[in-house]
C-alpha cells in the first residue's frame, strides 16, 4: 500500500552549515554524550593516533546523534503517525531511543543478518522490527518505502538533520584537539563523514578528512576514482557490517564529494587486527565498522597525525569479538 504522507520529491541537497550543526548540538545535549577523545599509546614508530569513542554512547553508536535531532526536528503531525527507519542495527537503536523518549512509535526495517545484539537491542528500546535481506534494505533505502511499513520515515544516512547531528562530534574534536591534522571515518551510507566534514572543513579547511571502507565494499573509493558516484560488483557481506555499503548514493556523492580528501581501504585482517589492538591498549571494544579508521590509519595514508580515528560503535556480539581477535 503507498504512503500518501511520504515526500515523493526530495529537497535538493545543500551544505550542512555551521549555525545548524551548533543548534543540533543545543537541541541534542539532554540525550548525547560528549564522548572522551584518548591517545592510543603505540610508541615512536607509529603515527599519533586519538581515538574519539562513540561506542560510549547510549545506544554504544555515533548514530544516536543524528537520530535525536531529526527526531526532534519532527513536526506534530510527523510525530502522531509514528516513525520507522531501515538499518543493520545502529541506526535503529538511534532512531528507537529517541522515538522512545519522544513517546512516540517506531518501526525498524532491519537486516536480518544484523548481530544478535543489535536486534535485541532495538526490540528493548520499544522498536517494531520488520526483518529483510541486506538486498531488500539497500533497495528499500533507495526507493525510501518498505510495503506495509507506515510512519514518518527517517532515512538513516541521507537525512539533513541526521548529518546535522553528526556534524556535533566534530566541533568536540576540534574544541579537545586542535592541533588535529587529519580525521577518519568509516563510510557506509556516508551520514557520518558528511556531518563530521560539513563541521570540520567550515571551522579548519586545512584538515584532511579520509573516509575509511573495507576492502569488501569500498564503493566510495571507487567513487572518487572514478569521478561519479559507483555501484561495488564485488560486495560481500562480513563482520564489517556497518560500513562498506554496495553503492554511493547520487545524492550522498553530492553531499561527500566537496568534504573529503580520499577514501582508505583495508583489508579483513588489518580491522581484526586494528579491533584487537584497541582491546589490548585501551580497553575498547569495537565493532568491525568501528575499527576501520584505526587500520587506516595504521597503513600511514593519512600521514603520521594528530590523527583522530571515529570509534563508530561497539555494538557487537562478545562470542563473535572473542573469536576475531584470537
Amino acid at each position: 500500500m503507498s504512503d500518501p504522507f511520504r515526500k515523493t520529491t526530495l529537497e535538493p541537497v545543500r551544505p550542512v552549515t555551521l549555525d545548524e550543526i551548533r543548534e543540533a548540538r543545543t537541541r541534542i545535549a539532554g540525550t548525547v554524550l560528549r564522548t572522551p577523545l584518548v591517545r592510543l599509546e603505540l610508541g615512536p614508530d607509529y603515527p599519533d593516533i586519538r581515538l574519539k569513542l562513540e561506542n560510549l554512547q547510549p545506544i554504544n553508536a555515533y548514530k544516536l546523534r543524528g537520530a535525536a535531532n531529526a527526531v526532534a526536528r519532527l513536526s506534530e503531525s510527523e510525530r502522531k503517525r509514528g516513525v520507522w527507519t531501515i538499518s543493520a542495527g545502529n541506526a535503529g537503536q538511534g532512531v528507537a531511543y529517541a522515538a522512545r523518549k519522544a513517546g512516540i512509535p517506531c518501526t525498524v526495517v532491519a537486516i536480518s543478518a544484523a548481530p544478535v545484539s543489535k536486534l535485541d537491542r532495538m526490540r528493548a528500546l520499544g522498536a517494531t522490527l520488520v526483518l529483510i535481506s541486506y538486498d531488500e534494505a539497500w533497495k528499500a533505502l533507495e526507493e525510501r518505502s518498505y510495503p506495509g511499513v507506515e510512519g514518518t520515515f527517517i532515512h538513516p544516512f541521507d537525512d539533513h538533520d541526521f548529518i546535522a547531528g553528526h556534524g556535533t562530534m566534530g566541533l568536540e574534536i576540534l574544541e579537545d584537539a586542535p592541533d588535529t591534522a587529519a580525521v577518519i571515518a568509516g563510510i557506509g551510507g556516508g551520514g557520518l563523514i558528511a556531518g563530521l566534514g560539513s563541521a570540520i572543513k567550515a571551522l579548519k579547511p586545512d584538515v584532511k578528512l579520509f573516509g575509511a571502507e573495507p576492502e569488501t565494499g569500498a564503493p566510495m573509493a571507487q567513487s572518487l576514482a572514478m569521478g561519479s558516484p559507483q555501484r561495488f560488483k564485488e560486495w560481500k557481506a562480513t563482520f564489517v557490517d556497518g560500513a562498506g555499503g554496495q553503492s554511493v548514493f547520487p545524492r550522498m556523492w553530492e553531499r561527500m564529494r566537496p568534504l573529503i580528501d580520499g577514501s582508505i581501504v583495508v583489508t579483513l585482517e588489518e580491522t581484526k587486527r586494528a579491533m584487537r589492538l584497541m582491546a589490548e591498549k585501551a580497553r575498547v571494544i569495537s565493532e568491525g565498522a568501528g575499527a576501520l579508521p584505526l587500520a587506516a590509519a595504521l597503513t600511514g595514508k593519512a600521514g603520521q597525525g594528530p590523527i583522530v580515528a571515529v570509534v563508530s560503535g561497539g555494538n557487537i556480539d562478545l562470542a563473535k569479538f572473542s573469536e576475531l581477535i584470537a
